[in-house]
C-alpha cells in the first residue's frame, strides 16, 4: 500500500525531483540560517515570481525567468557583502516592487493564470522527466559550489571581521554565495512554490540548529529533515489530494516546534551537569 505511488511515472518524477531539491535546499539553508540571510532568501523567491510571470508573458519557460531574476538579484544582494544583513527595509521594498511587477504581468496575460498559480504554490506532482534532469544538473552545480566554498564560507559566516583580516575575500564570497542561494531558491519553487519556499530553505536548517552543535552534524540532520518533510508531503498529497506544500510546511513546522522544545531541555540539562 505504501509503495503504491511508485507505480506511476509522475510520482516517480515527484519523488526524484523532491529528493534532489530537498538535499540542495537543506545544505544551502544551513548557511542561509548561519549567515542570518533568511529574509534575503525569502525575498529572492518573490523576486523570482516576477521573472517567472514575465517569462510566461513572453511565452518562455518560467524556470528561465525565475533563474534570471533570482540570480541577478542574488548577485546584487551579495555585492552588499555583510551589509545585506541589516538591509531588511531595502530588501522588503524591492520585494514588494517585484510582487507588483508579477501582478502586472499576470494582468497583461491572464490566460496563463494556471501557470502563475503553479509558480506560487508549486507543481511537484506535475514535474516531467526533463524537469527532473534540469533539477539534477542545477543541484550538482550548487553542491559543487558549496563544496568549493565550504571552509572559507564557514569562517566568513562565523566571524567575517577576522576572516577578512586573514585574507578571505569576504565580499566576493558573499556575492558567490547569494548566487548559489538564488539557484537553490529557483529549484525549490518547483516543490513548494514562491509563497512557501521558506519551508525547505530555512525550516530544516533552523530545526537542525537546535539539535546539533557541529556544522557537519547540523547539515546532515538538516538533509534528513528536508527529505522526511518532502517524502511525507508528496505521499500524503497523493492519498488525500491536498497540496504538497501544505503537508511539507506542516511537517516542517511540527519538527521545528519539537526541536525547540527538545533543544531547550537538552540545553538546560547540559548546564545542570556542568554546574553539578
Amino acid at each position: 500500500m505504501i509503495f503504491e505511488p511508485l507505480q506511476y511515472d509522475f510520482m516517480q518524477n515527484a519523488y526524484a525531483a523532491g529528493t534532489i531539491i530537498a538535499i540542495v535546499s537543506a545544505i544551502v539553508g544551513f548557511f542561509v540560517v548561519l549567515r542570518g540571510l533568511s529574509f534575503a532568501a525569502h525575498a529572492l523567491s518573490h523576486i523570482g515570481f516576477a521573472g517567472a510571470t514575465g517569462a510566461v508573458l513572453l511565452s518562455v519557460d518560467p524556470l528561465f525567468g525565475l533563474l534570471t531574476f533570482t540570480v541577478a538579484s542574488g548577485l546584487a544582494m551579495g555585492l552588499l557583502g555583510e551589509r545585506v544583513r541589516g538591509r531588511d527595509v531595502a530588501i522588503g521594498i524591492v520585494l514588494a516592487f517585484a510582487l507588483g511587477m508579477g501582478a502586472l504581468f499576470l494582468s497583461l496575460y491572464t490566460r496563463y493564470a494556471t501557470q502563475a498559480y503553479n509558480i506560487l504554490f508549486g507543481t511537484i506532482l506535475g514535474v516531467s522527466t526533463t524537469d527532473v534532469a534540469i533539477s539534477f544538473v542545477l543541484g550538482i552545480i550548487v553542491l559543487m559550489a558549496i563544496a568549493f566554498l565550504y571552509r572559507p564560507l564557514i569562517f566568513a559566516s562565523v566571524d567575517p571581521e577576522v576572516a577578512a583580516a586573514r585574507g578571505v575575500p569576504v565580499d566576493l564570497l558573499s556575492a558567490l554565495f547569494m548566487v548559489v542561494v538564488a539557484v537553490a531558491v529557483a529549484e525549490a519553487v518547483q516543490v513548494v512554490g514562491v509563497l512557501l519556499v521558506f519551508t525547505l530553505i530555512v525550516a530544516p536548517a533552523a530545526t537542525a540548529g537546535y539539535l546539533a552543535s557541529r556544522p557537519s552534524s547540523a547539515i546532515a540532520l538538516s538533509v534528513i529533515l528536508a527529505l522526511l518533510e518532502t517524502w511525507v508531503g508528496i505521499t500524503l498529497a497523493y492519498y488525500t489530494k491536498f497540496p504538497v506544500s501544505f503537508y511539507i510546511a506542516s511537517v516542517g513546522f511540527a519538527c521545528y516546534l519539537l526541536a525547540r522544545l527538545l533543544g531547550s531541555r537538552l540545553h538546560r540539562r547540559t548546564k545542570l551537569v556542568q554546574t553539578a
